[in-house]
């Protein structure tokens, strides 16, 4: 029987009282949020409103009341009750203990959002970001959180969520749950980063007075959360490597220069040549040092416009890529219809459990390879796998094949199966890279599978599903109780759906005439993005 060992890794905490003393939202750690981030131009009244006494269980829109945030819910918003009645609202930016108005934006059915307007009192566990930025970029949202409540919140949330959505009792729930696995590394930790090009520079209310138009309103940066059409202007991003911080610096100082008849592609009028900056760091195999690719995206093949750029960034020793993707569509997407190699190599590599990776400018690759390494291990560990070469692997959602490639060395065969195509092309070079014979990838949509799935490989002793976001899709949940492998190793980067997929493994679908099959046995939460929502879980279930 395969168990999840506790591999030595760095935990927070063994004993957690306060997931039993804790004010349990019940299913709301697992509300969808979706961005309603106010642009500081349509912001409301600068008055100050006074938090009006709520006279029925459901607060109108546009009222103003006086909230506490409780806790953390799915997707970092904060979760609060009106004190009157305990209706649950919910707020971006509010964290645990922060006492503030609320502007009530919209009603959702048994919840309600608003919008943060001042705040009373400050959150427990406060810290100063170190990013000036942190306080109008979404991408760090809770900077200004301890890095250890930033933890406890996530896996408080699991926690909700396997009980609620999940069906898991409390008391099996603490006999099989782990403690989450903290990220050692919690700025720089970001192998890739995709900055955008914009017409129109994203302002603070404060400074909506110094706006000014033309080349002064240009910006490099990131999107300004809700605004597809406005970008927030960053110097720096301390997620992402130093040497990526100097180009991204040699870029800001550049691009402007109206001698250089450069100009940022304007979602508007379509015009425009620059869409995108992406830099990817990888890791020289020979030397151990970094090296980075430069991705420009452009709305057009013009690579004498790009010249001046070029010689900037190519003075930074550790850039050995410089790419052109064109993308001549209508949309503002990062994937180019052609791709260009300006400079160096056409593709860089990285390192991680002992194999090389070859990554394009559009590879599919964990953005933390330092946690990807932890991650990587611990389903190992789950997996089980003997080492006698005699077992087989089905790994779904394989991507560029980490996965897979990694067990490859201990499993009689791997079979991976993917959407995208060009992942699927990475995935077979690096098994050749690596000089890996036993893994076949297929290219293939999991969502739209028929009946004859299953006939082209072996049933498999283990199978390894790491879907995206959505989860598993109905069918292929009925493919696995039909198939029943002795284990399956669910990885998931959302624990709302990863709840209910084990929910419909372990127990069925009553309403569908469905049996579950499996028994879940250890639920493993890991921290790949510090200062983010976002979570990681590794589960193995085991045929009943």
């Amino acid at each position: 029987m395969a168990t999840m060992p506790s591999h030595g890794l760095r935990h927070v905490t063994t004993v957690r009282p306060w997931l039993r003393n804790f004010r349990s939202a019940t299913t709301l750690a697992a509300l969808p949020s979706s961005p309603s981030a106010e642009d500081s131009e349509r912001a409301e009244s600068k008055e100050k409103p006074k938090p009006k006494a709520s006279s029925s269980y459901f607060p109108k829109r546009g009222q103003s009341l006086e909230l506490v945030c409780e806790s953390l819910a799915f997707k970092g918003k904060g979760l609060c009750k009106v004190s009157e009645t305990g209706f649950v609202v919910m707020c971006d930016r509010a964290l645990p203990g922060e006492r503030f108005i609320g502007r009530v934006t919209r009603k959702k059915g048994t919840y309600a959002e608003v919008t943060k307007v001042q705040t009373i009192s400050p959150h427990w566990d406060f810290v100063d970001a170190p990013c000036e930025y942190a306080s109008y970029c979404g991408g760090c949202k809770t900077q200004n959180l301890s890095y250890e409540a930033q933890i406890r919140a996530k896996e408080h949330q699991v926690h909700e969520l396997m009980i609620n959505f999940g069906k898991v009792s409390p008391t099996e729930l603490e006999s099989i749950m782990k403690p989450i696995v903290p990220c050692d590394i919690q700025f720089r930790y970001r192998n890739k980063m995709e900055f955008s090009f914009g017409s129109q520079k994203w302002l603070p209310k404060e400074s909506l007075h110094e706006r000014q138009d033309g080349i002064e309103n240009y910006a490099l940066g990131l999107h300004a959360p809700g605004f597809f059409d406005k970008v927030l202007n960053v110097d720096k991003c301390l997620l992402q490597s130093e040497p990526a911080d100097m180009v991204l610096a040699a870029v800001q100082q550049s691009w402007r220069d109206p001698q250089l008849g450069l100009s940022p592609y304007d979602v508007y009028s379509h015009a425009g040549f620059l869409k995108h900056l992406m830099l990817r760091t990888g890791r020289n195999v020979k030397t151990g040092l970094p090296e980075l690719m430069v991705n420009f995206v452009t709305s057009s093949y013009k690579p004498e416009l790009l010249k001046p750029l070029l010689q900037r960034i190519t003075a930074i020793p550790e850039v050995v890529s410089v790419m052109n993707n064109v993308n001549t569509s209508v949309g503002n997407t990062s994937l180019g219809e052609v791709e260009y190699t300006l400079y160096g190599k056409s593709s860089i590599t990285e390192t991680l459990r002992g194999l090389t990776f070859q990554i394009s400018a559009n590879s599919f690759f964990q953005t933390n390879t330092h946690q990807a390494e932890i991650l990587y291990k611990l389903i190992e560990d789950c997996a089980g796998l003997r080492g006698e070469g005699s077992e087989i692997v089905l790994d779904l959602f394989c991507g560029t094949g980490t996965i897979g490639l990694t067990l490859a060395r201990r499993a009689k065969h791997v079979y991976g199966y993917e959407i995208i195509p060009q992942a699927i092309a990475d995935a077979c070079l690096n098994a050749e890279l690596n000089g890996i014979r036993n893994a076949t990838f297929v290219q293939g949509d999991l969502n739209k599978i028929d009946e004859s799935f299953g006939n082209n490989f072996p049933k498999p002793d283990i199978v390894i599903s790491d879907p995206n976001r959505p989860g598993m899709h109905m069918k292929l949940i009925k493919f696995l109780l039909k198939l029943k492998a002795s284990r399956i190793v669910y990885v998931s980067c959302n624990p709302a759906t990863c709840a209910r997929d084990l929910d419909y493994l372990c127990n069925g679908v009553v309403e569908k005439n469905i049996k579950g099959c499996y028994k879940l046995k250890s639920v493993q939460p890991v921290d790949m993005f510090p200062h983010t929502p976002h979570i990681e879980c590794v589960c193995l279930l085991e045929l009943c």
